[in-house]
């Protein structure tokens, strides 16, 4: 039997273009809200021309220098993202920018906008990290593009580290209504990353042809029929237009990384969601439950040009 086509989950490198990994922007049928590119670099400066977008440079492994407004901005970065927050840039829409650093593995979030806003660097110290939920739901979050913490027009960006065996966007949750006050309406970028768990013992001997993985999925609500249930690896991007999505489930041997890139056609930039009704309940229990000791991971090395 021929396989299933899912229009919205994308496999490493496929969709490669212009000297990119993968690009998602509005040239894919259904999707209008949000983009993301991400690339390693090599000898040659990766550009991206002015326009009605915004952005945010987010190193991945490595450091990276960014050229924009007349000016260089240098992105100490960070070994993995299993190493802690990193810094990132901001770029505000209307600004051309220039990327480079070879060897280095860089992301570009982006939200098409009309609205200027000032660029901004943010620090890997000033960056908010979050330990959310408790027991086996336990994840780390970094808030650095959410709007508490950046003043953006359009782009709520953050990534989100979950340990070996835990699970994460759980309970299942939408934000594809405008419900005032409860619920917005957001596309969502799933961009994955995988690696050996940090809980594994030293003692044990990790072949270099590990195959690390998570799961994700996502399904239907009355804004439309959506249906992922994927094993994620380092590179693959899942796109979440509407419907529940949840959960990412990082298999006991290996850690799982994602970062997530919304934005939506509502006027305030907010995120709001709604749980599915039949796994909301699950929060009561992270009261009386431990958070994982493991979290928050920190940088074992900082990240170099």
């Amino acid at each position: 039997m021929a396989a299933v086509t899912n229009e919205w989950f994308h496999p490493r490198g496929a969709l490669a273009r212009d000297g990119w990994e993968s690009v998602v922007d509005a040239t894919l049928p259904g999707w209008s809200h949000t983009g993301i590119r991400v690339a390693v670099l090599d000898d040659d400066p990766l550009d991206l021309p002015a326009g009605d977008v915004e952005r945010i440079v987010i190193p991945l492994s490595g450091g990276c220098v960014v050229d924009h407004e007349d000016h260089s901005t240098k992105l100490i970065g960070r070994d993995s993202v299993f190493d802690g927050p990193t810094d990132v840039l901001y770029v505000g829409a209307g600004q051309s920018l220039s990327i480079s650093g070879s060897g280095s593995r860089v992301a570009v979030a982006e939200a098409p906008t009309t609205v200027r806003k000032p660029s901004a660097y943010i620090a890997a110290a000033d960056v908010p990290v979050e330990v959310r939920g408790a027991g086996r739901d336990t994840r780390q979050v970094h808030n650095f593009g959410t709007p508490g913490a950046l003043d953006a027009a359009a782009l709520i960006v953050c990534e989100v580290i979950t340990p070996g065996g835990n699970w994460s966007s759980h309970p299942a949750h939408k934000h594809d209504e405008h419900i005032a006050g409860h619920e917005a309406r957001l596309e969502e970028i799933y961009y994955f990353e995988a690696a050996p768990s940090r809980s594994i013992d030293a003692s044990v001997e990790i072949p270099s042809n590990a195959d690390a993985f998570g799961s994700f999925v996502t399904y239907s609500s009355a804004a439309g029929e959506i249906d992922t249930n994927a094993l994620v690896r380092t590179g693959d991007i899942a796109l979440v237009p509407y419907g529940y999505h949840g959960p990412a489930m990082a298999a006991p041997e290996y850690d799982l990384y994602y970062l997530n890139v919304m934005a939506g056609p509502d006027p305030e930039r907010i995120w709001l969601i709604s749980d599915d009704p039949a796994q909301a309940w699950l929060r009561e229990t992270w009261a009386t439950t431990d958070p994982d000791s493991r979290l928050p991971y920190e940088a074992t090395r900082g990240g170099s040009l």
